[in-house]
């Protein structure tokens, strides 16, 4: 031992294989010190274990330990399955009650009670279905109500739409006829190639099928009387002013009535009878110009006459202050005049709408006087009707296929010259 322990530490372990023991001899120092001392003050302590009953005892609290865990593990398990249950219960039954609302049974009753979260909302929920039941049920007698309403409705509509049809129908064959009256009492060329001592070439061109331009010319006692006429907007009322119009002036040159003050003194009042009893508010420009042997007598408030002279040379005169617009106002007597001009071989003047000098090309840019001046002045060389047909190449050309948005009239009127 003492060889063992020489060092005075530590510690030896003995295995007995056939007694299935082991002995461990611990050394117990038990020196005093500050003398000499040796091995034999020491003590060895020896200790001896039974391997078998240890090993034994190990193997069954490893046994015990494996059962505890397992019984712990399924402890554990069956708690989770019962808390799971119990918290996802109400979770899976708030579900299927939102499957039934889904489907349309609005009457919810969720068997939750808890006084927790989950149960308020569960409570919440059936008070939500309950409110949806009423609403749904106002809502579908509100739309009950609405198509009974809507199918009322669309009876009125298709009652409406075919009396629509039938007067549109009715309008249209109205407005054809107005169209054609319009065309019928217009001058022919014929008419106008018989004119003494004058070649007229007129054109006219609605930008509807019934337009709101006047023009005529009345031959009468070797006087020619030239009407040109503008009524305000479109359309089928404008188009019976301008019937109207042309009855008048055609009706008071046949009385006789030669005097232009009275004579655009009676038409006025005429006129603003008939729009009176019509219940609109049309009236137009007009101007008349009575001719003969050579003498002009212009009368009427309407657009600037271009007098052009044989050289080409012209001038524009004004008519605002020979009239009043015709039908506006009752009594206009004061404010009709005239004035006269005179006319040699191969003069003439051009008379217009404004329907011609606002035609607008593509760029809103408007054809104007002064450009009309200037075509009729550039052609004057030529008889009437090529003067009007080079007007009208200039007007299309300028214009380019835009839109026409007003009536576009205009006559070319030029004192013949007598050839011996």
């Amino acid at each position: 031992m003492q060889g063992i322990f020489q060092d005075k530490r530590g510690k030896v372990e003995m295995v007995d294989p056939e007694q299935e023991t082991l002995t461990r001899y611990i050394l117990v120092d038990q020196s005093v010190p500050g003398k000499s001392n040796s091995f034999n003050d020491s003590k060895v302590v020896a200790l001896t274990y039974n391997s078998r009953l240890i090993n034994e005892a190990l193997s069954e609290q490893t046994r015990l330990n494996v059962l505890i865990g397992l019984a712990a593990v399924a402890l554990s398990v069956l708690i989770t399955y019962l808390l799971s249950g119990w918290i996802s219960r109400p979770i899976l039954q708030l579900n299927q009650a939102a499957k039934n609302l889904a489907r349309g049974e609005w009457l919810q009753n969720v068997p939750i009670r808890n006084r927790n979260e989950v149960g308020e909302l569960a409570r919440s929920f059936e008070q939500m279905a309950g409110q949806l039941h009423e609403l749904v049920e106002n809502l579908e007698h509100k739309v009950a109500e609405r198509t009974a309403e809507l199918a009322e409705a669309n009876v009125s509509i298709t009652h409406l739409n075919e009396q629509l049809k039938s007067d549109n129908l009715r309008m249209s064959a109205e407005l054809d006829v107005t169209r054609r009256l319009q065309s019928m009492i217009l001058p022919t060329q014929e008419e106008l190639g018989e004119v003494d001592g004058l070649e007229i070439a007129a054109y006219m061109e609605s930008a509807e099928e019934v337009g709101g331009d006047y023009f005529d010319v009345l031959c009468q006692n070797g006087s020619t009387k030239i009407g040109i006429g503008d009524v305000t907007d479109h359309g089928l009322e404008s188009g019976v002013v301008m019937l109207m119009t042309q009855t008048a002036v055609r009706t008071l040159l046949t009385s006789g009535e030669t005097d232009p003050a009275r004579f655009l003194d009676v038409l006025n009042r005429t006129v603003y009878g008939n729009v009176q009893r019509m219940q609109t508010d049309r009236n137009l420009t007009l101007s008349l110009i009575d001719y003969k042997g050579g003498q002009v007598r212009l009368s009427g408030q309407h657009e600037e006459l271009i007098l052009i002279r044989q050289d080409g040379a012209f001038e524009l005169v004004d008519t605002n202050d020979l009239g009043f617009p015709i039908g506006l106002v009752d009594e206009a007597a004061d404010f009709f005049h005239h004035t006269t001009l005179q006319l040699g071989p191969g003069d003439g003047f051009v008379l217009y709408t404004d329907g011609v000098t606002e035609a607008e090309n593509a760029t809103g840019e408007q054809y104007g006087l002064a450009r009309l001046c200037q075509s009729a002045k550039q052609h004057w060389s030529m008889n009437a009707e090529g003067i009007k047909e080079a007007i009208i190449t200039d007007l299309r050309r300028y214009i380019d296929g835009h839109e026409v948005y007003d009536d576009i009239t205009f006559l070319v009127v030029k004192q013949k010259v007598v050839t011996v």
